[in-house]
């Protein structure tokens, strides 16, 4: 399928019957799974990949020469084969991880070995001093937060934070203002999880490469619902979770240019990523092997090359245009029950199918549970991004999120059950 255009009902309700997860009810009531931004159900060909492999050519890989050892190693190669396809990237430019908070952490380790003068002269373009700054925004995920907050703290840089608007947008003058030559690193998110915003990249990573800061994109909720071209967006390194692209848990991606990659020294050491070693000392084989010491994530990675291409059979131009179908119709609802608050600016046009709310009166658990009670699995709290709510006001919202299963009924659902949250808890209109 090439088309853009939406997924009718009927080949959503085709697609559903792949989700061994979705027949199943929930307090009695037909499960709406409304969380797929914290993580996506599997389709039976993902789940099927696994135990096949499992089953039928489980052994270590680059390693023996038997068989199974070949037929491993050719399947683990393939599914990093179709992750960069799926990307638009060559296959080392590739790195698998156990997650999306494992490769910002593998980047931020590696850069913080570079600047302790590990990983020789190729290594010296990318390290960090005092003086020099990294550029974050209020907007990310812990995962895309910490990390940095420990590397500067490491090095002595400066961690600084693009500001967010009332409307929960990014202040672009003040990033205008912000990344400037002392800028070594500008690390943002594609799409927040707690607003949805899509991210204006073409407004951003200008602003870095014109002072030539590397810069990292936290992809995660990206790479489910839109097309994702790492180098089309001009970004240097890119992280996401194979978890909520419908593949199995405990497999990440880390996409990096190769001259970045194979100049950034390790981050974990061992076996598999080495050319030579003495007692005294080792020499590293080049990216992405040099970042996948051990035993790999064999079973998980072909679960996810199985989820990417399941995801590229459907096309992610219709997944896009569906889910944004969806978002309009979650946000025009949202808009008409009184006493909730959506978190963001309330135009579709420039976010993804996600909304965080406010329930006046109500803590977001309590309205939560309420909404679980019927069926209806919704995330609450502060979705990892602690300081973007206290910069917008509230300690926690409810966060409904859809996935390319979901339907306009449990969209409507879950508008109905909202609509009843406060004269549920006695909370006055």
């Amino acid at each position: 399928m090439t088309t853009s255009e939406p997924l009718t009902p009927v080949e959503v309700d085709s697609l559903r019957a792949d989700f061994p997860i979705l027949h199943r009810k929930v307090n009695g009531h037909p499960l709406a799974y409304l969380d797929s931004a914290a993580t996506a159900q599997k389709p039976a060909a993902v789940i099927d990949a696994e135990s096949a492999f499992y089953r039928e050519s489980n052994a270590a890989v680059h390693r023996g020469a038997h068989t199974l050892a070949a037929e491993a190693t050719e399947l683990y190669e393939d599914a990093r084969g179709t992750i960069a396809r799926f990307l638009a990237v060559d296959d080392d430019e590739i790195v698998f991880t156990s997650h999306a908070t494992e490769g910002l952490n593998l980047v931020a380790y590696a850069l913080g070995n570079a600047s302790a003068g590990r990983g020789g002269e190729a290594a010296r373009a990318y390290t960090l001093g005092p003086g020099d700054e990294i550029v974050s925004t209020e907007l990310e995920h812990h995962a895309n937060l910490i990390p940095w907050q420990e590397l500067a703290a490491r090095t002595g840089a400066t961690l600084r934070h693009i500001p967010v608007r009332d409307d929960g947008s990014l202040d672009l003058e003040a990033a205008a203002g912000m990344i400037g030559p002392r800028t070594r690193l500008l690390a943002l998110t594609h799409v927040s999880n707690v607003t949805g915003a899509i991210t204006p990249l073409d407004r951003l990573v200008p602003l870095a490469r014109a002072v030539g800061a590397l810069v990292v994109l936290d992809a995660c909720q990206s790479a489910p619902h839109l097309p994702l071209r790492p180098r089309e967006l001009d970004v240097d390194l890119a992280v996401f979770s194979g978890h909520k692209l419908y593949g199995p848990t405990g497999i990440g991606v880390l996409y990096g240019r190769r001259e970045v990659l194979n100049a950034l020294p390790p981050f974990l050491f061992g076996g598999s990523a080495i050319t030579s070693v003495t007692l005294e000392r080792a020499e590293y084989l080049p990216a992405p092997q040099r970042f996948e010491p051990g035993t790999p994530r064999l079973a998980q990675a072909i679960g996810l090359a199985e989820a990417v291409r399941y995801v590229e059979g459907i096309g992610l131009e219709r997944i896009a245009a569906t889910e944004h179908a969806l978002g309009a119709r979650l946000l025009a609802g949202l808009a008409g029950i009184p006493g909730l608050r959506v978190l963001g600016a309330a135009d579709p046009t420039a976010r993804a199918a996600l909304a965080s709310v406010d329930v006046a009166g109500v803590h977001a658990h309590d309205a939560g549970q309420f909404l679980d009670d019927r069926g209806i699995a919704v995330r609450v709290g502060h979705h990892c991004a602690q300081p973007l709510h206290r910069r917008l006001g509230v300690t926690a919202s409810l966060r409904v999120s859809a996935g390319l299963y979901t339907t306009a009924d449990e969209v409507d659902r879950a508008l109905d059950a909202l609509s009843g949250v406060r004269a549920y808890f006695g909370v006055a209109s």
